[in-house]
């Protein structure tokens, strides 16, 4: 038997704060192979969750402390569904359809998830980024994720335009 423990989860959130993606996880299924991949993901309020998709594969997330928004786009980047998933808010936990473009917004640090999608896990395949949003790691990744935190149902959340000094 495989037992989560409040001690577990307080190290992921530590590992979280220390990593640069200011987030981690802790995979409770075995290996990349297994047909459900089942984990934890610890997050600080600074983290990028790049909007993605993942092909033929439903998400299955628990939010068990802090909170998150979690947007929902059409292909063009247009938000069409914004709930905010915590133990304090009206919904705890969703399931994401297939082929559905998706982000994350922690809204505070020391959020966690569980989170439950179909396998296998191969890194070639595992998501689909959208192009209408900074890579990780970009230098306008923070000015986008501002503008994620504001935007609103039917807002277009594509990248903004370089700014020019």
């Amino acid at each position: 038997m495989k037992v989560i423990t409040s001690v577990l989860i307080d190290e992921l959130i530590a590992r979280a704060a220390a990593s640069d993606r200011r987030r981690t996880n802790h995979n409770v299924h075995e290996s990349p192979s297994d047909p459900i991949q089942r984990m934890f993901v610890a997050a600080m309020r600074d983290s990028y969750f790049r909007p993605h998709r993942h092909a033929a594969k439903w998400e299955f997330a628990v939010v068990i402390r802090g909170r998150f928004d979690v947007l929902l786009f059409d292909d063009t980047g247009c938000v069409t569904r914004r709930i905010s998933v915590g133990p304090a808010a009206e919904a705890v936990g969703f399931e994401i359809p297939p082929d559905t473009w998706h982000s994350w917004i922690p809204l505070a640090d020391g959020s966690v998830f569980v989170e439950v999608k179909q396998g296998p896990y191969d890194t070639r395949t595992a998501a689909d980024f959208a192009v209408w949003a900074p890579a990780e790691g970009a230098s306008d990744v923070g000015r986008y994720v501002e503008r994620l935190r504001n935007t609103k149902v039917g807002d277009r959340a594509t990248q903004p335009p370089p700014t020019h000094r």
